[in-house]
């Protein structure tokens, strides 16, 4: 079957192998891959800051149908369409493993960072971190549940959002965007800030429905807090873009004792930020970690219920064969999601 694959470290050194099919073992599920979407951790991989085991499948957020079942799986069958969470393995024993909260157990191996992942034809994945999908949610939209129960995560269980409260958003790449359409549904009043070669992207994001976009770099923060606030700050702002300037930035414009929400992925750490503005405002920082089994559940009931159409966020779909021209088109800015599909 064909993968594509990091097989050094550093910038590049990646390609499309032809590599064995996996065999499921007694607790899996062999998946037949339809799309996989192209997240900021596959892009930090390719330019080599984020360390991951090489060599190594990347890809974790996809949808597929059933193709072969373990002897020990009964909840699925054959030809069922189904997504799983990135979570592979876990030790199944430490407190957060028994809270169910996967994503913070230290042993844990996840697709496509530890585990050969989901840019492929086929990937095996633990029958217990799948999900069926009902009929009504596309495959399109299916590829994107798991950056939106990263969001979910982050605007649900991080924290709650109250109705009218003021919420900025850093970064309208897919998770920022997601989470914007998140926090609206939640009927907060949603900002989504980027930066002047996000122009694009922001403009999409208003198509999306997120009627309040701003780009940083150009605005007078000044008056528009004055005018969006009444000067007080934002309730809550989360921090998508995984950049260093926009925490501060975030730090800057939330209101005394109101929470920031770390979601981004940042290249390089330590990260500088003032941290007198954390101190003498009283903020509360939430550092927000992928996401958990609750979260995928409650991001499927949110796609059954919800009234906002998320096909529109796939801005483009290529063959996995065109892989690098679709993570240039992701890099760049130049579309919103991208999803690869294997031949």
């Amino acid at each position: 079957m064909e993968a594509l694959r990091k097989i050094a470290s550093g910038f590049g050194n990646m390609e499309l192998c032809d590599i064995n099919k996996p065999f499921p073992k007694n607790d899996e599920i062999i998946i037949k891959v339809v799309f996989s979407g192209i997240c900021g951790s596959d892009i930090h991989a390719l330019k080599g800051e984020y360390n991951k085991k090489i060599p190594l499948t990347l890809g974790h957020e996809f949808i597929g149908i059933v193709y072969e079942i373990g002897d020990k799986v009964t909840n699925f069958a054959v030809g069922e369409r189904v997504v799983s969470e990135t979570t592979y393995e876990v030790c199944e024993k430490c407190v957060h493993c028994l809270a169910q909260e996967f994503n913070l157990c230290s042993q844990r191996k996840g697709l496509g960072t530890q585990v050969d992942g989901s840019f492929a034809t086929f990937v095996a994945a633990k029958a217990a971190r799948c999900h069926k999908l009902p009929d009504s949610i596309s495959n399109e939209v299916a590829a994107l549940i798991e950056p939106l129960a990263c969001c979910i995560h982050a605007a649900m269980e991080k924290t709650h959002i109250q109705p009218d409260e003021k919420i900025a958003v850093f970064g309208p790449g897919p998770i920022g965007v997601l989470l914007a359409l998140v926090a609206k549904s939640l009927k907060a009043d949603v900002t989504l800030i980027g930066i002047t070669k996000d122009a694009h992207r922001l403009t999409k994001a208003k198509e999306l429905g997120i009627s309040q976009v701003i780009d940083s770099q150009t605005t007078d923060w000044s008056a528009f807090l004055s005018e969006a606030t009444n000067q007080l700050g934002f309730d809550q702002v989360f921090e998508c873009s995984g950049s260093p300037q926009a925490l501060q930035q975030a730090l800057e414009i939330v209101r005394k004792k109101g929470t920031v929400i770390q979601e981004g992925l940042f290249a390089k750490n330590p990260v500088p930020v003032d941290m007198s503005l954390l101190l003498n405002k009283e903020i509360q920082l939430i550092g927000s970690r992928t996401q958990k089994t609750s979260s995928w559940l409650k991001t499927i009931d949110w796609l059954r219920t919800s009234t906002i159409d998320l096909a529109p966020v796939v801005t483009k779909i290529l063959p996995l064969a065109q892989w690098e021209e679709a993570f240039n088109l992701a890099m760049n800015g130049d579309e919103l999601k991208v999803l690869l599909k294997p031949e």
